[in-house]
């Protein structure tokens, strides 16, 4: 056996180096990846969110009851955002996610206050998400301790109570225990159907390619669109398959409450899975190999799980992340999915999710329509 030869062994680096320089998008993948992980978790994800969209029901205009909403206003965990006039408006802004928090300021609430009887203040949250309202009640349970204490002052001093002069009462809608599972596996929904329909549509036209079978594909006289339809239906069965799986496991294995229609979600399903599958033939017609397929996928399907509000709370992130994130159709069908479940959405109250996911998948299948036609050329 000859000995290790240090020239041999340079010239299979060299050879390295000027393959790598050849495949300039493995290369920008290799260096894209890590920044993007990179600016991602350092600037983007926060698993403490502050800033929550809050409406307040006031029944009382007395002086201890607008402390409490200045407090509220110029606290960094709350952003006041609405000021409703019934209890049925404040629920549908919680169902349909528009606030994070409805604080309810009872009547004589300020009077109550003056004869050191502790009233009631509820604080109702929207629960679905566990991770972004934890930390903004103890937040809350802190202030209704604290922002009186300012008023409660010379003769009112007697009024302050070890337990605080507020008896503060949260109501957490949708997930009372804070049961995580009732989160994460809704959302596993659309993340199994992210990462599974884009990965293997990526590799449809490439692998033809690859394999010398396009050419007898080349040859026949079907068009375009019919070509992407007929790749695109398989895996819309294949979608299904996985989405029955994880319904079934959510609610016998996981206990997951089933508020809504599960034909609804069936219906959703589509549109979201044909979206991503637009994304993946596209991705197919972009990559000159199979291995440049999967890297596109993963740097697709990596912004869209950090950035969709699976892993960590969507209003945690920065608002340049927020915009990113809206952009993402794994986002939408999260909300959509939760709502259904969690919520008893209907068609109402899930088109304003739905229609970001529809226009996704115009824009992508009509790209991938295009870059295809050109692969044909």
């Amino acid at each position: 056996m000859s000995r290790f030869s240090f020239s041999r062994f340079w010239a299979v680096v060299l050879k390295e180096f000027v393959q790598m320089k050849r495949d300039r998008v493995t290369f920008a993948m290799m260096v894209g990846i890590p920044l993007i992980q990179l600016m991602l978790f350092g600037f983007a994800i926060n698993s403490d969110p502050k800033h929550l969209p809050t409406a307040v029901l006031s029944a009382d205009n007395g002086p201890f009851a607008r402390t409490l909403v200045w407090a509220m206003r110029h606290s960094e965990y709350f952003s006041v955002v609405r000021e409703v006039r019934s209890e049925a408006e404040a629920r549908e802004l919680l169902q349909l996610g528009r606030v994070q928090f409805v604080v309810n300021i009872p009547v004589d609430f300020s009077r109550k206050v003056l004869r050191g009887e502790r009233p009631a203040l509820l604080l109702e949250a929207d629960a679905t998400d566990p991770a972004a309202t934890g930390p903004a009640v103890a937040a809350v349970r802190a202030l209704a301790g604290n922002v009186l204490d300012r008023d409660l002052k010379g003769p009112l001093a007697g009024l302050r109570d070890r337990a605080g002069p507020v008896d503060l009462r949260l109501h957490a809608h949708y997930n009372p225990e804070n049961i995580t599972q009732y989160n994460v596996v809704p959302g596993l929904m659309g993340v199994v159907l992210t990462m599974t329909m884009i990965i293997i549509t990526a590799l449809a036209i490439t692998r033809e390619r690859e394999r010398g079978t396009m050419e007898n594909l080349l040859a026949t006289p079907v068009r375009p669109l019919e070509v992407m339809a007929g790749k695109i239906l398989p895996y819309i069965i294949v979608g299904y398959v996985q989405l029955s799986l994880i319904l079934l496991a959510a609610v016998f294995v996981f206990r997951v409450p089933l508020m809504g229609s599960v034909p609804l979600v069936y219906a959703v399903a589509l549109v979201f899975i044909a979206a991503n599958l637009a994304v993946g033939i596209t991705f197919s017609t972009l990559a000159q190999n199979q291995l440049q397929a999967v890297q596109m996928a993963f740097f697709f399907f990596l912004p869209s799980i950090l950035l969709s509000g699976f892993m960590f709370p969507f209003r945690g992130m920065p608002e340049w992340a927020q915009t990113i994130g809206s952009a993402l159709p794994l986002t939408h069908f999260l909300r959509i999915v939760r709502g259904i479940l969690l919520k008893g959405n209907g068609v109402a109250e899930i088109l304003p999710e739905l229609w970001p996911i529809a226009l996704f998948m115009a824009v992508a299948m009509t790209i991938g329509l295009k870059r295809y036609r050109q692969t044909l050329d």
